[in-house]
């Protein structure tokens, strides 16, 4: 093992359930009632009751995204080890997920301003793997070529820098292991072209 990690549970909540867009709506309709019950003479408390009823519901919302967005980062396991990336996902049905690096084309590193950063693991164009089975660890709207990626990671550029070392060190590996085969049946080619001369 090289390297493991896990989401940032809030980092996570915010780019994968959105919990900020679904906070702002319930504002935004909040301050609708409020306006739209002044205007047409309701009353402040009317109004003012209609405005804190959505809002009731709004971090009722926030609240139960943010709970599971705590569970999904807590029953996820990155880990990177010589051979593979392996993903332990899944908060209501759990399932641990090989990906050996002969299966990897590349990788890309995606930082965000809390300082926690994606890393998207990008198949080759054979491999495919199911955008629903993933999520949300991978890669946002590539429905057509799905990537797996290491969400929301606190320490993002390390675990990059250790995946990109392993990528680099297998390549390395799978050439000298071509070229051994390839210099095999020439040496063996020259063996026999001496043994018939001698």
């Amino acid at each position: 093992m090289l390297w493991q990690g896990k989401p940032a549970w809030w980092s996570l909540t915010k780019r994968a359930l959105h919990v900020r867009i679904v906070a702002g709506y319930f504002i935004i309709v909040a301050a609708y009632l409020a306006t739209t019950g002044l205007l047409s003479g309701a009353g402040v408390a009317t109004a003012s009751g209609q405005a804190f009823g959505q809002l009731l519901i709004g971090a009722l919302a926030v609240g139960l995204l943010s709970a599971i967005g705590r569970w999904m980062a807590q029953t996820t396991l990155y880990t990177i080890t010589n051979r593979r990336v392996v993903m332990r996902i899944g908060a209501a049905l759990p399932m641990t997920i090989n990906l050996p690096y002969a299966r990897l084309e590349a990788a890309n590193l995606a930082q965000h301003k809390d300082g926690t950063c994606d890393i998207s693991l990008r198949l080759f164009e054979h491999d495919r793997v199911s955008f629903f089975l993933f999520w949300p660890h991978i890669r946002p709207w590539r429905l057509r070529h799905p990537e797996p990626t290491l969400r929301s990671v606190a320490e993002g550029d390390e675990a990059a820098r250790v995946l990109a070392q392993a990528l680099e060190d297998t390549r390395k590996a799978e050439q000298e292991a071509t070229q051994a085969e390839r210099a095999q049946p020439e040496q063996s080619a020259a063996a026999d072209y001496a043994t018939s001369t001698s």
